[in-house]
Formats: structure tokens, sequence, C-alpha cells
């Protein structure tokens, strides 16, 4: 009884975290979803969002998440395989997620000054002949900026994957004269599946809602669901339309986590 009790109290800031943190701001941006920009309750935000100026800001938005995070998965699985396979990995894992520790402003206005043109990109196309590109301000650029931010959040969960995977599997599959693609289809991708679904997992959901990348590097071409709730809370006001994209946001992340979330079989 004494054990329970003291459990209890143990939960109560927990409980009080959870309470103030999570569920109240969720429910705020919930309430304010439902009032418009003159401050009437209504569902006219509702009404708005399915017309297709937002449809296309939604497929937009989906469209670069899935290009960033495809992209990521092909350069990190072969990343994270390779570092399994190196005798100091641990090493070259920690200098692989070093630079997510630097503030993503600063990592930004770096590929400014990269991308820009008078930067290290243009010089290196001048000096193959080349000549000097617009880098900067393109779709490109966006994409290429996003997936070097995010690409050390898809390499861990894959390297822990593999580098927990049983090499007896291997020798077993190498007895029976699998070959090495045969190897990687039938047994290292699928039981190394769930690494590639929580990498997926967060680098897609944090993409659909990128909003500074999208001003600073790709110049507001892209505009995505992230850039329109920053524009409706700190440039309209209609803060109404910014927590309703909000509430959509956080629908779609709940999908996307219950869809992407491992299911343990039972024995």
């Amino acid at each position: 009884m004494e054990n329970k009790l003291t459990r209890s109290l143990y939960a109560v800031p927990y409980l009080l975290w959870i309470i103030l943190f999570v569920v109240a701001p969720i429910l705020l941006v919930l309430y304010y979803s439902f009032f418009n920009i003159e401050g009437q309750l209504s569902l006219s935000n509702y009404e708005k969002f399915f017309t297709p100026v937002y449809l296309k800001m939604i497929f937009s938005s989906f469209w670069y998440a899935f290009l960033i995070t495809a992209i990521s998965l092909a350069v990190a699985y072969p990343a994270a395989y390779l570092l399994t396979k190196t005798t100091h990995k641990q090493l070259w894992l920690l200098l692989i997620i070093t630079p997510s520790w630097i503030n993503l402003l600063l990592k930004a206005y770096a590929f400014l000054g990269i991308f820009g043109t008078y930067g290290a990109a243009n010089n290196f196309l001048e000096m193959v002949g080349i000549g000097s590109k617009q880098i900067l301000f393109t779709d490109f650029s966006f994409v290429f900026v996003s997936v070097y931010i995010f690409i050390p959040f898809m390499i861990l969960p894959i390297f822990n994957s593999l580098n927990d995977l049983n090499p007896t599997l291997l020798d077993a599959a190498n007895d029976l004269g699998a070959s090495r693609w045969t190897t990687f289809r039938r047994v290292i991708f699928p039981l190394t599946i769930d690494g590639v679904k929580s990498g997926c997992q967060v680098v897609f959901i944090p993409a659909l809602s990128l909003f500074m990348l999208t001003r600073l590097i790709a110049g507001n071409r892209v505009i995505t669901l992230g850039t329109a709730i920053e524009q409706h809370f700190l440039v309209t006001e209609d803060w109404g339309m910014g927590s309703m994209i909000s509430v959509f946001l956080m629908i779609t992340m709940v999908l996307i986590m219950m869809l992407t979330g491992s299911r343990k079989r039972g024995a």
C-alpha cells in the first residue's frame, strides 16, 4: 500500500507537466480553431481549409516531406550499413550526429554563404567550367539543406537496428547459397524495418511543418503548412486559421506515428 502511494506521489509532477505543457496547449489550439479573424465562433476556418488554395498547400507539404524523407533514407541506409563495418563505428557515428547539435538557424545562414552568388558552390562550378548558377532560393537548395539537417536523425535508428542484427543469420543465409542482394532483401532489410520506420517518422513529421528554411533557403518559393501557420499567427494575425492548420498537422502526425509504429508480434 505504501509503495503504491509513493509511486502515485512520484507521478504527480509528471502528470502536472503533461497537463500544463501538452494537453492544455492542444486544447487551446483546438479552441482557437473555431474562431474566425473577427473573433466570432464559426466553422469558416474548416470550410476555408478545404478550398483549392489550401489543398494545393497540403499536397506541396506532403510532396516535399516525402522527397526529403526518401532522399534521406536512400543516403542514410548505405551510410549506416558501412558504419557498422568500420572499426571505430561509434566515433564515426558521433561525428555524423555532432552537426545536429548546432542551431538550425546557424546552419541555414551557413548555407546562405555556400550557395550564394559568390559562395563556395558557385566558385567550384566556375572552376570546373560550368559557370555560376542560381542555386540559392530554388527547390534544389531547399531539399538539399533539409536532407543535410535531417539525415543524422535517419542514420541513428537505422544504425542501431543494423548494429543489433544477429550475424549468425547472415552466415546462415550465406551457407544456404543466398546472394548478397537476396540476403539484404530477405534477411537484413526485414529485420531492420523498425529502424527504417523510426527514421522515416522522425524525418517526415518535422519536414511537414518546416517554415524557417522555406524563408531563408527557398526564398518563400516553397510554401508549406508550417509557412502558412507562421504567416497566419505573425503576419495576418488570423489565429483561428493558424490554429486550424495546426490541428490538421497534429492529426496527421498522430496518424503517421500510428502507421509507422512498431507492432510486436505475439509469441
